[in-house]
């Protein structure tokens, strides 16, 4: 699947991903390739998205995330 995290001083990652975990507000969650649509706030925590076997962990204060189309948009701050 697509993924793109950016923030508003910058993109932090544009590419293909196998999964992607996220801080919701009830708690983390998921993302797999082909996942339902999805419209969901972020909390405070760790954003884990994972490439082949490299995994990579960003910081996130709070934001949102929108899945559509087997394509992942991450707004953090």
């Amino acid at each position: 699947m697509n993924l793109e995290i950016v923030s508003p001083e910058a993109i932090i990652y544009s590419g293909k991903a196998k999964s992607v975990t996220l801080p919701g507000l009830s708690g983390s969650f998921t993302i797999l390739e082909r996942h339902a649509p999805l419209i969901s706030l972020l909390k405070k925590g760790e954003l884990l998205y994972r490439m082949n076997e490299k995994v990579e962990i960003v910081e996130v204060n709070e934001g949102f995330v929108e899945v559509i189309n087997n394509k992942v948009s991450v707004c953090i701050e």
